[in-house]
């Protein structure tokens, strides 16, 4: 952890606007410092759109993909346009995000069977028998959320690199402190896993 203090309010701050973007607006918001209590959107010029002639059709499509030399993400026989290559490749814990979103709304969402997992549930064919509405407006929130992440990515890898150059606190300091102190007690509540309290970028896995 880093000794200095402006770097840590630093970090700190880029942690509310990565929580904030994570959460497409729901958490950390604040207005007066750019995060607003809504989905979270890049510059005009910079935000994907669909034009008319890249209307995603009803039908339900089955593939996903990225045209780099045109920077449209191809929906089906629909697309996205001005989208960056940084979006499309965005992954977390080693999984790509759009591939991951796209792969529980295509049409066959069958997977294929792994080791001796029993079969898919009948309930896993209960789906939408069309592409809704609320798909594409999901589809531009999380490309603009992808795409504010991609940009923050100079300014962490900046802060990284002054907090690792600079004074730092180790491990064993802030245990000697008490800061790393861990409750062991039998009697501590249990662990909660959290509703359905709203979307999160974690949620697509």
């Amino acid at each position: 952890m880093t000794a200095k203090t402006t770097l840590f309010f630093e970090a700190a701050e880029i942690g509310r606007k990565v929580i904030w973007l994570h959460t497409f607006g729901e958490r950390m918001f604040e207005s007066a410092k750019g995060r607003p209590a809504r989905p979270p959107q890049l510059p005009v010029a910079e935000r994907p759109h669909i034009p008319k002639e890249g209307q995603i059709p009803q039908e339900l499509p089955d593939a996903i993909s990225y045209e780099p030399t045109t920077r449209r993400l191809r929906i089906g026989d629909g697309f996205v346009a001005n989208v960056d290559a940084a979006v499309w490749n965005y992954e977390v814990s080693g999984k790509q995000v759009l591939g991951q979103w796209f792969s529980y709304r295509k049409r066959d969402r069958s997977k294929p069977p792994m080791g001796d997992k029993r079969p898919p549930s009948p309930l896993d064919r209960i789906q939408p028998d069309h592409w809704l509405a609320d798909y594409t407006t999901d589809l531009l929130d999380l490309l603009n959320v992808l795409g504010s992440l991609v940009q923050l990515e100079p300014q962490q890898s900046s802060l990284l690199t002054r907090v690792c150059s600079g004074p730092l606190i180790s491990e064993s300091e802030l245990r000697d402190a008490g800061a790393l102190r861990v409750e062991t007690s039998s009697t501590s509540a249990p662990f909660k896993k959290p509703g359905n309290e709203g979307k999160a970028i974690g949620d697509l896995f």
